[in-house]
């Protein structure tokens, strides 16, 4: 499968393109990293284990990124308190890693189905 049209791919690559900008001028470098790193978790898993042979691998990466979503939702809470991240776009970044999660989770359990069906 081509992970490239994955929707749950364009989203996060996107999310994880929308943070490296907004916090590029952040001296907390140790936060940044903290965010941005799971942020590029998210779609180069998606990317790794969707081009893996094995139904096993391909899971096992797409878990890795959901993952590394609630990881980064954790992260962008803990931004919002300190003021590092402002409200209104920590909100719209916690609904998108919700969504994105939400289509990990549809993927995933499609994947299961698949292997269960035999495919």
């Amino acid at each position: 499968m081509n992970f490239e049209k994955l929707q749950v791919w364009q989203r996060s690559a996107r999310l994880s393109a929308e943070l490296y900008k907004s916090l590029q001028h952040l001296r907390d470098f140790g936060f940044r990293d903290q965010v941005t790193r799971p942020g590029l978790s998210i779609p180069s898993n998606i990317a790794e284990g969707m081009t893996r042979y094995t139904t096993r691998d391909k899971r096992h990466f797409l878990v890795i990124a959901r993952g590394s979503c609630s990881e980064l939702r954790t992260q962008i809470y803990i931004g919002m308190d300190i003021g590092y991240i402002k409200a209104q776009q920590g909100r719209q970044w916690l609904q998108e890693t919700r969504e994105i999660s939400s289509m990990l989770h549809g993927l995933i359990t499609s994947l299961d189905n698949e292997k269960l069906a035999g495919g």
